[in-house]
């Protein structure tokens, strides 16, 4: 029996093996590097980071601070609003650091002219005018700053003026500036902005018949030889102390995407975020939950939930809900939580869908009531007819079960052992072969799709045919 029991074990071990295996996810893509000493690429809607290098590192930011400073402005005032330049915005500046809209006291400029000057040619003046304009003065302003740094749950960061000029307690991380971008250019007027390769601002004194400006983002000019076709919108930054920083967003096969470079060198900055920007779009792909999640929405069961008690039917996940996996990944390689409501959540809300992947959070969603839960009715106070009352009415107890059958099933231990173990190992072997056909069906999947991505590539060229040709010999060679 010993023996029996000893080559069930190495049996069973063998198959945890093989299973082991079978369970394996695809790896966290990892081919990437930058020569900054500190960069970062998010995914817009899932807020996923796919790479990080010091990403919780501080350094001072220079320019790439206007984009909070225009988001703060575009929060609090309309496009149309008229800025009045003062004295203490056109010199609140270096020395050094010039004035490219040649402006004076007395200026002025609507809002958004203002803020085409600040985020094409990074206008410092422009960034004090609207602070100013906004707040009443430069450090309340500063102040709004701060104060948006911590809604948007910047921890690693602090800003004490506009325009991103030196300043002893101005840093930011890589992490933040990312939450910072991603609030940016979730803002339409703000991306529209950025995105602007020149733009004519209304005259001023020096320029009474107006004043061109040209966006300074080589990444973004299609005559650029630094020119990266899936970048749209974003922000450069140069002090000696920051070196040259970056911020670039990019759209590519409807998902978008965020880089952040700090302390970068001159030229390879460009390089640096045309890296990032690439690996996140060949690497990853988005899943979008809210249409393909069966978990908690689907069957009558009750869950009791952060929010209260609810059957699944009755709950759906926030629409457009997307979460970002490797692309071999699917989405039940993702590990999902179910946890509290943070403090600024939607109406109906109930619980807060956290997924993660190989330790790294991936998406979150929220789980919402399909629609906003009725005030119970008050039940009416229950009478018991007159000469019907019951008093101490007992139920009858429970019969203890019978020793008897206890005995009469009794069976020796080691039999037992070898009845669970040969269980275990058929359980082991049943499940490692559906999760073997289950990833061998995600591989075909994901060879179709390819193919099908190429087809579409060779058939925009007018190649379809030599495409077909190719396969077919593939086939061939395979029987």
């Amino acid at each position: 029996m010993k023996q029996k029991i000893k080559k069930l074990i190495c049996v069973l071990l063998a198959c945890q093996l093989f299973v082991i295996t079978a369970y394996a996810r695809p790896a966290w893509p990892s081919d990437t590097g930058i020569q900054a000493e500190a960069g970062i690429v998010m995914d817009m809607d899932s807020g996923a980071v796919l790479f990080g290098q010091n990403i919780h590192v501080a350094y001072p930011p220079a320019s790439i601070t206007k984009l909070l400073t225009a988001l703060v402005v575009l929060e609090h005032c309309a496009l149309d609003e008229t800025v009045t330049f003062s004295e203490t915005a056109v010199n609140s500046v270096e020395p050094d650091s010039g004035n490219k809209l040649g402006s004076v006291a007395g200026d002025q400029l609507t809002v958004e002219n203002c803020l085409y000057g600040m985020l094409l040619v990074s206008s410092n003046q422009a960034a004090n005018a609207l602070a100013e304009h906004t707040a009443g003065s430069i450090s309340a302003f500063v102040d709004l700053m701060n104060e948006k740094l911590t809604e948007l749950g910047c921890e690693e960061s602090h800003f004490d003026n506009p325009s991103g000029l030196n300043g002893d307690t101005q840093y930011v991380s890589a992490y933040d500036m990312a939450l910072i971008s991603q609030a940016a250019f979730n803002n339409p007027d703000l991306l529209s902005i950025s995105s602007t390769l020149s733009h004519k601002l209304a005259g001023t004194t020096n320029y009474p018949g107006g004043l061109t400006v040209t966006q300074e983002h080589r990444l973004l000019k299609p005559d650029d030889d630094y020119y990266y076709a899936p970048a749209k919108a974003g922000k450069t930054g140069y002090l000696i102390a920051a070196g040259n920083t970056l911020v670039t967003y990019a759209e590519q096969d409807g998902r978008r995407l965020v880089s952040v470079i700090l302390k970068g060198s001159p030229r390879q900055y460009f390089l640096d975020s045309t890296e990032l920007l690439s690996f996140g779009f060949r690497s990853f792909q988005n899943v979008d939950i809210s249409e393909t999640e069966e978990r908690y929405v689907t069957g009558d069961e009750t869950l009791e939930l952060p929010g209260g008690s609810f059957k699944a039917s009755e709950l759906m996940i926030e629409p457009g809900s997307q979460i970002t996996l490797p692309l071999e990944a699917a989405l039940e390689d993702a590990e999902l939580t179910v946890g509290e409501l943070p403090e600024n959540h939607p109406e109906r809300a109930v619980a807060l869908m956290t997924y993660t992947y190989n330790e790294r959070v991936v998406g979150t969603a929220f789980l919402l009531t399909k629609e906003a839960p009725a005030a119970p009715a008050e039940a009416p106070e229950e009478t018991v007819p007159a000469g019907n009352e019951t008093p101490g009415a007992e139920t009858e107890p429970a019969m203890p079960a019978s020793s008897d059958a206890a005995a009469r099933g009794s069976i020796s231990a080691g039999t037992i052992a070898l009845i669970v173990l040969a269980a275990v190992v058929l359980a082991l072997l049943g499940g490692g072969a559906y999760w073997i056909i289950q990833n061998r069906k995600k591989e075909a999947e994901a060879l179709k799709r390819r193919r099908e991505q190429r087809r579409e590539r060779l058939k925009a060229a007018g190649e379809e045919e030599e495409f077909e040709r190719l396969l077919a010999e593939a086939k061939k060679k395979r029987k």
